[in-house]
This record gives structure tokens, sequence and C-alpha cells, in this order.
């Protein structure tokens, strides 16, 4: 399936969701693209994984904003990868740096740049610590084990949607009971 092909699929199952994410970040090695930048040349031509492009055009013409979150060592090859795939324009925020945070430092630096709270986010990584990490601080994040792809975006979307789910059932409940709180203080008075 080509670029187009993965992009109207990935925007049928787009549909298939009441709420999307405002910011959708993404890890680069091995979750955009099959390697790690540090043992590449930056002569090479990159390659992203088959399903990567019309993911990420698809969820930019739904309106979502796009921001990538790597801990990279060499920040100038991946650079250099983005502009020659022809992509690096689409991403709002790169965060492209090493770092022992596993990406929490990432994600203080792209909510900063963004304004976009941590729970209207997902997540696309595949290290299970940058998953936990992450997921800690209320970011929706999916494990990818190659490379972002179809099923790995129905599966972000879907939780998404129940994280989203449960937390408006959460403020709902905490709205009563502070009204249930402040009505029976009012009865004691």
């Amino acid at each position: 399936m080509g670029d187009d092909g993965v992009k109207n699929e990935a925007t049928e199952i787009m549909g298939l969701f009441q709420v999307l994410p405002r910011l959708v970040v993404f890890d680069l090695d091995y979750t955009l693209w099959p390697f790690y930048c540090e043992c590449r040349s930056k002569r090479e031509m990159p390659s992203l994984y088959p399903h990567a492009k019309g993911i990420l055009y698809a969820l930019k013409d739904k309106g979502a904003n796009l921001a990538i979150a790597s801990r990279s060592p060499t920040p100038d090859i991946a650079n250099t990868f983005l502009d020659k795939l022809g992509i690096k324009s689409i991403f709002v925020a790169q965060e492209i740096f090493s770092s022992w945070t596993h990406k929490t430092e990432h994600f203080q630096r792209i909510n900063r740049r963004t304004g976009v709270p941590y729970n209207e986010m997902l997540f696309f990584d595949d290290e299970d610590r940058n998953i936990e990490a992450v997921s800690k601080m209320g970011v929706t994040s999916i494990l990818v084990r190659n490379g972002v792809n179809l099923g790995a975006l129905r599966q972000g979307l879907a939780k998404f949607s129940q994280n989203l789910d449960s937390s408006e059932r959460n403020k709902q409940k905490s709205h009563k009971l502070s009204r249930k709180s402040s009505s029976s203080e009012r009865d004691q008075s």
C-alpha cells in the first residue's frame, strides 16, 4: 500500500473517533524510521517505515498538530534526515537532544512551546521506559514494535478516547462531590 492508500485508510480510522488528540508526538529511531541516527551518515538517504508518511499526512489533514520527541545524541543527523524526507516542516515542535530523563524534559518543552495539555497528546515510541515515564505525565502513550503503522494508530486513538472519557467522568464525579459538600455545608449552617 502506497502513501496515499495508507493516508486514506488512516483518515478512515480517524473518522471512527469523535475526538482526536490536539497533538501527536513521535519518537524517531525505530518509530518513524528503522534505524538509529547515530549509526548513519548525513550523506545517506533515509527511509521511513512503510505507513509513517501516510499517517503523518492524514493526521495533519485532520487538524492534529505533530511533534517530535527524540533522545538522539546526533540531532544534526536527525534534522538532516527530516529535511531529506521532506517532512521537517510538518512538525510544530522538534525536541531532539540526548537526555537521561526518558523524554519527560522533551514533553515539558513541547508543552511550553505548544500550550497543549498533556492529556490532549498522543505519543508513539519504541521504548518501554519512555512510554512509562511519559504516561505518568498524563500523555496517552503507545509502544510500537516495528515502527508506527495503521494498527498502532488505531490502538492509540482508541486508548486516547478511553483516557479522555475516563478523565471526563472523573471531572463530573469531582464536580458532583464538590456540589454535594458545598450543599451539605449550607445545610449545617
